[in-house]
């Protein structure tokens, strides 16, 4: 892993005009061979300088059509870059401005333990297939594992086209029974599976930490869906509590929530979607309506700014702020950019060929399914 490099204290004491006319600079002199990625939860002020903006696995894309870019630089968290890198083949450098600006829930799916659980799970499900689905959030090595057990990688917009995929796959052992362990994620793949007109009692949780698990054999052949024990702790700030609130306050105001959130919460709500879907409802709500949204700060400040002809609120009054997101900032970003300006690649973030291989595997099985356009209603 490479290790990062400490931000030069110059760059610290830079005011904001100063910052600005130096990364104009160096993005003049860096010309066509730069593109800049930022995700939506960036603040305004690093997505002004993006020359694309999405969520995770659009940016991604996006690097890996950059024939003539010879530097992508990530304006997002550690994973995101590993998955340009990873679709970009290596042919590009891809740079993130902070490598402290990791993922917590993708931290939570370590490689070792994935595959701990994959050989757990198949002693214990009967010969059932154990078909792993690795949410985009998370690292390259568990996206490798998945890729050579069989699986995909999803989006919160495709899931279910993905957990669809998966219940359709021939086990070798002849069974006609297919379970999936879904990860690192478990509340998107709660609400998933509630989604897909599953129940609660199909899930069961595979606590990494434990023998088995926590499983016997018995929950793990009566289960469907085998959900990790990860979360985004981010969008377990928001609360059913907040949604009445919301209620009261505002009556009919239409509330949607990132399906990360818990599932009280995405069952409380009157629609679920990705960042996309969010952005995209919210779009199309007509001039006067009312939204409060459970999922990143800065994403609703800027959908808030966007439509000023409807109200748009937090879920919550405080919270919900990423704060790896946080980590690449002006400073840091003025110093990537000036350093390959420079001739200097600093904070290359660069998946090793064998993990590089299996990655792609998953995400490209995840690419050729599509997912709703639209978010979807509370299954209560």
């Amino acid at each position: 892993m490479v290790l990062p490099v400490a931000l030069p204290p110059e760059y610290l004491s830079l005011c904001p005009p100063e910052l600005d006319r130096r990364i104009g600079a160096a993005k003049r002199a860096l010309g066509e061979r730069l593109v800049i990625l930022g995700h939506h939860y960036q603040h305004d002020e690093i997505l002004r300088y993006a020359d694309f903006t999405g969520d995770s696995l659009k940016l991604s894309q996006l690097a890996a059509q950059q024939s003539r870019a010879e530097f992508i630089v990530f304006c997002g968290v550690h994973f995101m870059a590993e998955s340009a890198d990873i679709l970009s083949g290596g042919t590009r450098a891809v740079i993130l401005p902070d490598l402290s600006a990791g993922c917590p829930m993708a931290e939570m799916a370590e490689a070792d333990d994935v595959q701990t659980a994959l050989d757990e799970l198949a002693a214990l499900a009967g010969g059932a297939a154990i078909v792993p689905i690795t949410y985009v959030n998370s690292a390259a090595s568990a996206k490798a594992i998945t890729g050579r057990a069989g699986g995909a990688c999803c989006t919160s917009s495709n899931c279910r086209a993905v957990f669809e995929w998966a219940l359709t796959q021939k086990p070798a052992t002849g069974s006609t029974d297919v379970k999936i362990l879904a990860l690192p994620d478990q509340h998107l793949a709660r609400a998933t599976a509630l989604d897909m007109g599953y129940g609660l009692d199909d899930c069961a949780l595979y606590r990494p930490r434990l023998p088995n698990g926590g499983l016997t054999a018995a929950q793990v052949r009566q289960a469907t869906f085998i959900l990790w024990d990860g979360w985004c702790c981010v969008h377990q700030e928001f609360t059913v509590e907040q949604i009445a609130g919301r209620r009261r306050e505002h009556p009919g105001i239409c509330v949607i929530v990132h399906p990360e959130c818990e599932i009280s919460v995405v069952q409380a709500a009157d629609l679920h979607g990705s960042t996309e879907q969010i952005i995209a409802a919210v779009a199309a709500g007509s001039p006067g309506s009312q939204w409060a949204v459970g999922t990143e700060i800065n994403l609703v400040n800027r959908l808030t700014r966007l439509h000023a002809d409807r109200r748009v609120l937090n879920l919550a009054d405080a919270g919900g702020k990423c704060a790896m997101m946080a980590h690449i900032d002006l400073p840091h970003l003025c110093w990537a950019l000036e350093n390959l300006a420079a001739g200097r690649v600093v904070n290359r973030v660069q998946v090793a060929e064998p993990i590089r291989r299996d990655a792609v595997i998953a995400l490209e099985r995840m690419i050729r399914l599509k997912g709703a356009a639209d978010a979807s209603p509370a299954k209560r």
